[in-house]
């Protein structure tokens, strides 16, 4: 069984698929492991700790692709990659299959077995498999760290000889995992934290980390959760009440953090232009949806930009801008699901195909799209 861990080719993405440490739990499982130069760079990882792990360094994404049996990336494979798999092979990865029909057929045509980490089930038995939970921790923990960068003043109060400093007001829209992280990093910081989420769940969690809830709480708020934990898209009736509670709120606040996704749908506007519009100059916005449209009317993607005067922060993959830590949680997320394809007595891939976390993360296999969610539609 040899496991392959290419570089990634997208210019943003700076994880990696495997550390020294889940390296060396591979080949403790009968694997060998084979890493492209350079791949963990980024990560803050040199080649020399993947060799001293037990990996062979390949030059080129080619020697990686074309023996190995388990394929571990961070982002899809490219197109071109996706040329370079060999057939029967299983690629595991972060595969953003909403939308993207084409790139999810070239898999099925290479005939090779793909995974979507992203649609792991939240159950107890995958939670350490969850990279979903695992990277939005750090990219709530990472949106308070640039909010407060960019925000010119202190985030604590401050009582000094010269007068007093007032603690920033700090809005979080959203209480899952990132917001919650970032709700407990903001009164680490010193900030007076409000939050907001559409789940009635959330209220309960928001409050015990020492912040106060803001919605509007009637029948339809006491309904708004899957059976999956995530956010239901609201009613426009709904959504009309809150947008008046929340612009009142937004007014006052000087960093507010925006979190909301819906899976396979483009990310909802919570902060109109004319919200934005009625902060103080020096305000800001962290965006963590920019990747999938944004929360915010006037952001823009891939770096900081302003709006009447009111800093936005929009940076693409920010669980990146920490890769070392991303990449060892992503890493150990990815160990344990290959942990369950491989048979401890033989040593070998042997996937069971009738196990719960397959069937709900497998995309495509024996070169035909797998996944009910992502089958082809039927033509008319």
């Amino acid at each position: 069984m040899l496991i392959g861990v290419p570089s990634e080719t997208d210019k943003i993405e700076t994880r990696v698929a495997a550390t020294p440490e889940t390296v060396k739990k591979y080949i403790s499982l009968g694997a060998d492991v084979v890493v492209q130069a350079g791949a963990g760079t980024a990560s803050g990882i040199p080649d020399a700790d993947y060799e001293a792990a037990g990996a062979k360094i390949a030059k080129t994404a080619k020697d990686v692709f074309k023996d190995a049996d388990i394929i571990l990336k961070v982002r899809r494979p490219s197109a071109e990659e996706t040329k370079l798999l060999k057939a029967k092979s299983v690629v595991i990865a972060i595969m953003d299959p909403y939308g993207q029909d084409e790139a999810v057929k070239a898999l099925a045509d290479a005939k090779v077995a793909a995974f979507a980490m992203e649609l792991m089930p939240r159950i107890t038995r995958a939670q350490v498999m969850d990279i979903l939970s695992s990277q939005a921790n750090l990219a709530g923990y990472r949106a308070v760290i640039d909010g407060a960068a960019e925000y010119g003043r202190a985030m604590p109060m401050m009582m000094t000889a010269a007068g007093t400093v007032p603690a920033a007001r700090v809005f979080i829209m959203g209480a899952g995992v990132a917001g919650l992280q970032a709700i407990a990093t903001a009164k680490r910081l010193g900030a007076v934290v409000t939050a907001t989420d559409v789940r009635p769940a959330a209220k309960e969690q928001v409050e015990s980390l020492g912040a106060k809830f803001i919605a509007v709480e009637d029948e339809e708020f006491k309904q708004a959760e899957t059976a999956g934990g995530y956010a239901k898209e609201m009613s426009k009736e709904y959504q009309a009440k809150q947008a008046e509670l929340v612009a009142a709120h937004i007014a006052k606040q000087d960093i507010v953090i925006t979190t909301a996704l819906i899976p396979g749908r483009p990310a909802p506007k919570l902060v109109s232009k004319k919200m934005v519009e009625s902060m103080k100059p020096g305000s800001v916005i962290v965006d963590l949806a920019v990747e999938r449209g944004g929360n915010v009317e006037a952001g823009k993607a891939g770096g900081v930009s302003e709006h009447k005067g009111v800093k936005i922060v929009g940076y693409l993959n920010m669980p990146g801008r920490l890769a070392a830590s991303a990449s060892a949680l992503y890493a150990k997320n990815l160990l344990a699901f290959v942990e369950t394809l491989v048979d401890k007595e033989t040593k070998a891939l042997a996937v069971n195909w009738e196990d719960e976390l397959v069937q709900a993360t497998c995309l495509t296999r024996d070169g035909a799209i797998v996944h009910s969610a992502f089958q082809p539609k039927a033509k008319a």
